[in-house]
């Protein structure tokens, strides 16, 4: 009996079974791709103007890969679950349309448009299934995938991209007025997920940054540049995944984390959650409990830390103040490793392996199941 059918028996186990099957859909999507995460996140790492080693031409790479590339690579994953490599294709078309459409990282807009793409074009295959005369099968092919996928990509760019970006817009307004209102342990609930959906950089640097450089300018450092870029979660999240996560994620683990802690570039922690919408909570936990600590010892920066390593952290921690800076580091990844952890063994969702990515019977099935 599979995973999501033995959960549907128990109480309760349709939300269940359903919340299980979204994330298996998203791990589909997103394990496929997390090498091309690794290397995005590398070139980051050493090459931006604070990397380790800065060069002006090989940054020009992040930009690209992050807009243009990684979005492409999830919509045309997942076309492909739904309907082979003509989904496949059609999924990539459909995803430049809401990547033209806005600034931001579409991966969120990626897999909402890649799959339903699919399964339009697949709809049509089998609608004209027999219908066509010999010879003609390639060219009504050819011309069908291209005009239902160009067609989506302007969906995407006229409604998908604008209501992603909104929502982007929303949540960053969203902790504005927490901050604005000193209710910094609960901006946890908005900032987590916002940073997971790639708008980190617009909450950092759009809403927390400049208050904090006004704060920072009256009493020496401020804690609001450590709400958004406390590596302390993402690494306990990374930890939860090395020790209970999926079998087929486990080796990636370690150099992710090494990218993320080490080289600041909290990006590259992100698919794993995507891939397990439930550790969101993991997330948010260990970010509050960080900033609580944080509040507790009066602890604050000089500065943002770009990009938000341990050693960015040091390097703008006033004198006198690393003990309370490390400590919130410290039992945020500690909180988030043991909620994390539960959550991944609570899950009764099998494994997804990242070499499984053939075609889907239906719409978007759940994961494929590994060993």
């Amino acid at each position: 009996m599979s995973s999501v059918a033995a959960t549907s028996a128990s109480p309760g186990g349709g939300v269940r079974a359903a919340i299980q099957r979204f994330g298996g859909n998203l791990a589909a999507m997103i394990m496929p791709n997390i090498g091309a995460f690794i290397a995005w996140g590398l070139i980051t790492a050493l090459f931006i103007p604070t990397g380790w080693i800065p060069n002006e031409n090989l940054a020009e790479l992040v930009g690209p890969m992050i807009l243009t590339l990684l979005p492409l690579l999830i919509g045309y994953t997942g076309g492909r679950l739904v309907h082979g490599q003509r989904g496949a294709v059609a999924g990539a078309v459909a995803t430049m349309g809401i990547i033209v459409a806005t600034e931001i990282p579409m991966f969120l807009g990626a897999m909402l448009i890649g799959p339903p793409t699919a399964l339009l074009v697949r709809w049509f295959d089998r609608l004209v299934e027999g219908r066509v005369r010999s010879g003609f099968e390639m060219l009504v092919g050819n011309f069908s995938l291209g005009i239902l996928s160009g067609a989506m990509a302007i969906v995407g760019y006229l409604a998908i991209g604008p209501i992603v970006e909104a929502i982007t817009n929303a949540l960053g307004d969203g902790v504005e007025i927490l901050v604005d209102n000193r209710l910094l342990p609960i901006a946890s609930i908005v900032i987590e997920p916002a940073k997971v959906l790639f708008m980190n950089n617009a909450i950092n640097h759009g809403v927390l940054g400049p208050i904090g450089v006004a704060e920072a300018k009256e009493a020496g450092q401020s804690i609001l540049f450590m709400l958004e870029t406390n590596p302390g979660p993402g690494l306990g999240i990374l930890l939860a995944f090395w020790v209970a996560g999926p079998r087929a994620v486990r080796p990636t683990v370690p150099g992710a984390a090494i990218i993320h802690f080490l080289g600041g570039i909290h990006e590259i922690y992100f698919p794993y959650v995507l891939m397990k919408p439930q550790m969101i909570l993991a997330a948010i936990a260990g970010g509050a409990a960080g900033v609580m600590t944080f509040l507790v010892t009066g602890a604050g920066l000089v500065a943002t830390p770009s990009p938000g390593s341990i050693f960015a952290y040091l390097a703008v921690t006033p004198r006198g103040g690393h003990f309370g800076v490390l400590l919130g580091i410290l039992i945020a990844a500690g909180v988030s490793f043991v909620t994390g952890v539960g959550i991944l063994r609570m899950s009764k969702e099998a494994p997804v392996e990242a070499e499984e990515t053939a075609p889907a019977s239906g719409p978007m099935t759940t994961a494929p199941q590994g060993a």
